[in-house]
């Protein structure tokens, strides 16, 4: 690999690590599409190079995290708990089904989600949600302030384990993580707040894709000077992301997420 090609991926790992730690997504749906479509990578040299740059990502954005004190530990850990034996069937899954059927369901997902976001984050919907705050001033915001403060109900925390081991499956098969969609599920189905979801999914992402990196490790299925490159710039990244996360509001982090997903399915359709 030449030295331009390297500079590259440090650029791109940089960009991939701050934006996918602002939004918990680890940065590998950023990468892996690069590597794809770029780099002409094989999807399973993709997947596996861009899960230990998830997992690099993750350990970095993990330690900026836990100084602000905003990871909800026991939420992450069964989150990873449910989630390593979903990695394990994502890795058969990825040796049994590639090449288009990969591109096809990769891009489908991150198109439905970005879709999804857009509409729950416009602007139409802010305004109405803020007429409505503010009409009930003290009653709906009290109580929105108290649902982002409290613990998961232990009617909701039983899901945590299905919900983990979905993400297990993704991490794996794609090599992007599962924050991209965990993050959404956190914030609309258990009420958790937008900057606690993003640090917890980091956290959590940092558990199970080791499952899923040591996997692709026996199988040899990585690029090492792609990840040498892309790692540091990820490293450099989280940082960075780690930083701007504290200035960034939470509605604001949801529509970076969202048109990055849009625009990235997008493309993986074309190709």
């Amino acid at each position: 690999m030449d030295i331009s090609t390297g500079l590259l991926l440090l650029l791109i790992g940089i960009i991939a690590g701050g934006y996918g730690t602002i939004v918990g997504a680890g940065g590998g749906f950023i990468f892996v599409p690069v590597l794809l479509m770029v780099f002409h990578l094989k999807p399973e040299v993709a997947a596996g190079s861009g899960l230990v740059i998830v997992l690099i990502n993750a350990i970095s954005g993990v330690v900026g995290y836990a100084r602000k004190g905003q990871i909800n530990y026991r939420m992450g850990m069964t989150l990873a708990f449910g989630a390593l034996p979903g990695s394990f069937i994502g890795f058969w899954l990825l040796q049994l089904y590639s090449s288009n059927f990969f591109y096809i369901l990769f891009a489908s997902i991150l198109v439905c989600l970005g879709i999804f976001l857009m509409m729950k984050n416009s602007s139409v919907t802010l305004k109405r949600k803020l007429a409505i705050s503010e009409g009930d001033r003290d009653g709906l915001s009290l109580h929105k302030a108290e649902i982002e403060s409290v613990d998961i109900p232990l009617v909701q925390s039983k899901w945590l384990l299905p919900l983990g081991f979905i993400m297990g499956i993704l991490s794996s098969y794609l090599g992007i993580g599962g924050g991209w969609l965990l993050v959404p599920i956190l914030i609309y189905l258990f009420h958790v707040s937008t900057h606690q979801a993003t640090a917890t999914s980091i956290f959590s992402l940092c558990i199970y894709s080791s499952a899923g990196v040591l996997l692709h490790l026996y199988y040899g299925s990585f690029d090492w000077m792609t990840i040498i490159w892309g790692g540091l710039g990820v490293m450099v990244g989280a940082q960075l992301g780690v930083i701007l996360s504290q200035k960034i509001p939470g509605k604001v982090v949801l529509q970076m997420l969202s048109v990055l997903l849009i625009i990235i399915g997008f493309r993986m359709y074309l190709n």
